[in-house]
């Protein structure tokens, strides 16, 4: 396993359609989180830190396009790609959706099928690691469908834990991740593993990556975590 599987929070007031739409996303191997109403998504989003949101425009007491606007103006959240689902099907509501800052809109019903595609087609840019593609930074190459990493055209070696660091780090560089954000993401949130482990695998990349030269890439940001470049 190259990374801990993508979080995607699902946001439907309707019980069959969430658990429709949480079945088929883990049948596809993703990690999902449920959610019945716009106030229990906002609670979730913090929680669960989702990396992509599946919303239905119809929710009770606070509106799917409210959640939408509020997570779009917070600057932890206004990257997380989200599907807004609804069965207004008129320009102007899809205008709207898109202008509110949903990155697609699908009217309902919809295909499941067509709706997996377009959650893995959102999860390529911004979970490119998960998605098995390759990822370039300076002179390294990470090639996630084959496990593999170069640096300056020199194989690397790497421990599991260690490529699934780099790939995290790699998917948005210069981004300071905090030990608990990368905790979460590498080891997963089911898992329980003391904040000093992150420390002690990033100096194994740390050396892994230097070891047929070339300047350390990582960058440790004191008091908040490590970043890459």
């Amino acid at each position: 396993m190259s990374s801990v599987p993508p979080t995607v929070l699902v946001v439907e007031d309707e019980p069959a359609q969430r658990e429709v739409l949480g079945y088929n996303l883990e049948a596809e191997g993703f990690r999902v989180a449920r959610a019945e109403n716009g106030e229990e998504a906002l609670l979730l989003v913090d929680e669960e830190q989702p990396d992509i949101i599946v919303l239905d425009w119809m929710l009770p007491n606070v509106s799917g396009i409210e959640v939408c606007r509020q997570l779009k103006t917070r600057a932890d959240t206004r990257n997380v790609p989200i599907i807004m689902l609804s069965a207004r099907s008129e320009e102007v509501d899809r205008v709207r959706g898109l202008e509110t800052g949903a990155d697609d809109y699908v009217i309902k019903p919809y295909s499941v099928v067509e709706l997996m595609a377009r959650v893995r087609a959102q999860l390529r840019r911004t979970r490119p690691a998960a998605a098995g593609l390759r990822l370039e930074f300076d002179d390294i190459i990470l090639d996630a469908e084959t496990h593999r990493v170069t640096r300056d055209g020199s194989e690397v070696k790497l421990g599991p834990t260690e490529f699934r660091l780099l790939s995290t780090l790699m998917e948005k560089p210069g981004r300071v991740w905090s030990r608990e954000q990368l905790l979460d993401r590498v080891w997963g949130r089911d898992i329980y593993v003391d904040t000093r482990t992150v420390d002690v695998h990033i100096g194994r990349l740390r050396k892994s990556l230097t070891t047929t030269g070339g300047a350390d890439p990582l960058r440790t940001v004191r008091g908040a975590g490590y970043s890459l470049g």
